[in-house]
């Protein structure tokens, strides 16, 4: 019965908190630097990864930027969002939300990228179709190994490599590294470093690196 089990133990086993635009200044990044270089790049589009997307709230914040940034660029955005935990994908891929969770979120934003609810869903938004029509998502185990048959401009893994022993990291970060296309980015969370992980990204500060090739 280990494989009928299996699943609902490791969802309860992995930790989820999160929370729209947290660490704010990756989102800028995005928006600053990203997004005109790969114009100035002549690229068509940008493809972003949320490797530990939890219930959602980081991609549809990547989504919300992307969708500003790009409006005025000739770039079409795509999103892979993916977690071990099939009960996150699900409230994720919903995109359903309580008012409490996007309370801090400025005016404009909510009004372009949120329905509210009315009768029995009052207190609670909903993600826009055109951003939820952008992500794809997917469940993925990051410690064994994988081949997703795709490279990304960007890989967001932030907050999950903490968890992991030393050598599961240098592991995850050479498959982030072969998933990456050349000059492109890895960004991962406040409490995280790649010093002593690897040698195949340079810093540049507030743990967003790029990649040496």
């Amino acid at each position: 019965h280990w494989d009928e089990e299996k699943t609902p133990f490791i969802n309860a086993l992995t930790t989820n908190p999160t929370s729209f635009f947290r660490e704010n200044h990756h989102f800028t990044f995005l928006t600053r630097t990203v997004v005109p270089e790969l114009v100035r790049r002549g690229q068509r589009g940008i493809k972003v990864w949320s490797a530990g997307c939890s219930t959602g709230e980081e991609p549809y914040s990547i989504a919300m930027t992307l969708a500003e940034a790009c409006s005025s660029h000739p770039l079409k955005w795509e999103l892979l969002a993916t977690d071990l935990d099939t009960d996150v994908l699900a409230r994720a891929a919903r995109g359903v939300y309580g008012m409490d969770r996007v309370e801090d979120l400025p005016e404009f934003q909510k009004k372009r990228f949120l329905l509210r609810g009315k009768g029995e869903r009052a207190g609670q938004v909903r993600v826009v179709e055109e951003l939820r029509r952008g992500i794809q998502f997917r469940q993925l185990n990051l410690i064994k190994p994988f081949d997703l048959g795709e490279r990304f401009d960007v890989v967001f893994c932030r907050n999950v490599v903490i968890y992991f022993d030393r050598d599961t990291k240098v592991r995850l970060v050479e498959q982030f590294a072969r998933h990456l296309n050349p000059a492109s980015w890895l960004i991962m969370g406040h409490s995280e470093s790649l010093h002593g992980i690897s040698n195949a990204f340079q810093s540049l500060g507030n743990t967003t690196y790029q990649i040496n090739r």
